[in-house]
């Protein structure tokens, strides 16, 4: 008589569409290649090694070219294809894309920053943390339980901590990981602890089995559950660097090498985000009285501590143009949250969190271009005070001509159509929820960060101090600041291409 066991195990035995998880999987092989190479690559040669990075990069950004056919899944339960652990869709592939484009434009920033800082940045491990993190984050959009969001998480967090910190002897460095270190830490474990208790409650870590169960939880669970939603919510909300969890963000940037900044300022924040979304709309739908009225507070709350936080860097003699872009991106994190907080009132949630992730690519682009012509002028005025931008044009024309663009953008100014294109569409979303009060607060958000993005890009124009100081461009820098250039300008040209390519298809 034969034995039932190898069928069984057969049952068990699931195969892998390896298209699908073919970008985070090129990005972490890649960082683990380059991490081995450094033990063999000569001293003169580690340059390879930014290059090998930047490849590997733009290789997992265009595999996301195949996967556009249509929604792919893997991992699935067994006995429902349905539920599973990773899915490519839509949603996925355009949360990929900004986060392996934006992992690419702060790659070739890299290159240039640590060619000039070759004995404070060690490459390999530089290398390698940046592309692990790369993969978490690229990961995090697909997952579609409770586990693999906090793993992918965690893997996207725990190298940005190393990179913040990696700097030799450099104390503001090594202060900013450990701020960094301790406000993710304790994200996590409240989120931890909230998800044992939906886990508790619900019995499963599926995102669309937590959207079914949860609402008919047994009565002795209910407070389990209500409770279990609110540790998670609050969790997320620390990634997001929603205020008053944003404590960390000032400081974190100012000490991180500025190519890391930029990093976070985009990938972190499509990190939080994104699993703030899928979290909020995708499992949780049916506590929309919650988390609505939730994230429409910290929404107000955030823009308008964020851009107070940038006013005041004008009263401050010698501030740094780094700690004025972190508290505008904790302003920007503001903005962001807004269509979320809409989609838990809105008929079409869909189209308020399409709006979302249209901000967040417009954002991601200029926001990243800004860094790059920061970058450029911190090659010669180490301090990279706002002060120091005084007569750009006369001495760079073309990237002070940009950097005003970026600028523009960000205050939602023409000739940045696509940042006022962005800014319109996130205020329709809050309108068309019937959050009047949030589209005023937000309106007014809008008004006060013009004086602190004019006054900057003013002083780019104005006569210089002394004779011109030549900047001397290198190639990747050249070429993140093109990049995100003609990006900029191609979609302020043709706006409504945003909202095509984001149309997510997540429900």
């Amino acid at each position: 008589m034969s034995s039932p066991a190898p069928s069984l195990a057969a049952s068990l035995v699931q195969s892998v569409d390896w298209l699908a998880i073919a970008p985070p999987t090129i990005a972490a092989v890649v960082g683990l290649a380059v991490l081995v190479a450094d033990l063999f690559v000569a001293e003169h040669r580690k340059a390879l090694l930014g290059w090998t990075s930047v490849a590997g990069l733009a290789a997992a950004t265009l595999l996301l070219l195949p996967l556009l056919d249509g929604d792919r899944s893997t991992f699935c339960l067994t006995g429902d294809a349905a539920v599973c652990s990773y899915t490519a869709d839509r949603f996925t592939l355009v949360i990929q894309f900004l986060v392996l484009g934006g992992a690419l434009l702060a790659a070739l920033l890299s290159v240039t920053a640590l060619k000039d800082a070759r004995r404070e940045l060690p490459e390999g491990e530089y290398w390698f943390l940046l592309l692990s993190s790369a993969a978490g984050a690229a990961l995090l959009p697909a997952s579609r339980d409770l586990a693999t969001l906090i793993v992918a998480l965690e893997v996207a967090s725990l190298p940005a901590f190393a990179l913040v910190g990696l700097k030799h002897g450099d104390r503001r460095s090594s202060e900013a990981a450990l701020k960094f270190f301790l406000s993710s830490v304790t994200a996590t474990a409240v989120s931890l602890m909230g998800i044992s208790f939906l886990y508790a409650s619900t019995g499963t870590l599926y995102l669309t089995q937590i959207a079914d169960r949860v609402q008919s939880v047994d009565g002795q669970l209910q407070t389990l559950a209500h409770t279990g939603v609110v540790l998670t919510l609050v969790g997320f909300a620390f990634k997001t660097a929603a205020v008053p969890f944003h404590f960390w963000v000032p400081d974190t940037y100012v000490g991180a090498p500025l190519p890391i900044a930029a990093y976070l300022s985009v990938i972190g924040k499509a990190v939080g985000f994104t699993g703030l979304i899928l979290v909020t709309v995708v499992a949780l739908p049916s506590y929309a009285d919650v988390w609505g009225p939730a994230l429409a507070a910290l929404a107000a709350l955030t823009m308008t501590v964020g851009n107070a936080g940038a006013l005041r860097q004008q009263a401050t003699r010698a501030y740094s143009a780094v700690r004025l872009l972190a508290w505008s991106s904790v302003g920007q994190a503001g903005y962001l949250l807004v269509p979320i907080a809409a989609a838990a009132y809105s008929g079409d949630a869909e189209k308020s969190i399409g709006s979302t992730v249209a901000y967040a690519l417009m954002y991601g682009a200029v926001n990243l271009g800004a860094f790059a012509v920061a970058a450029l002028v911190g090659r010669t005025k180490s301090l990279n005070r706002v002060a120091d931008y005084r007569g750009l044009y006369a001495s760079s024309p073309l990237p002070a001509l940009l950097l005003a663009f970026f600028l523009l953008c960000l205050a939602g100014l023409p000739p940045g159509i696509i940042g006022l294109f962005a800014k319109v569409t996130v205020f329709s979303a809050a309108v068309d929820a019937s959050l009047g009060w949030l589209a005023v607060v937000m309106a007014v958000n809008v008004v006060i960060a013009l004086f602190y993005y004019l006054q900057w890009t003013a002083l780019l124009f104005r006569a210089p101090e002394g004779e011109p100081e030549k900047h001397r461009v290198p190639a990747p820098l050249t070429a993140a600041i093109a990049l995100t250039g003609v990006l900029g300008i191609a979609l302020s040209g043709a706006p409504q291409l945003v909202l095509r390519f984001t149309d997510t298809g997540l429900f």
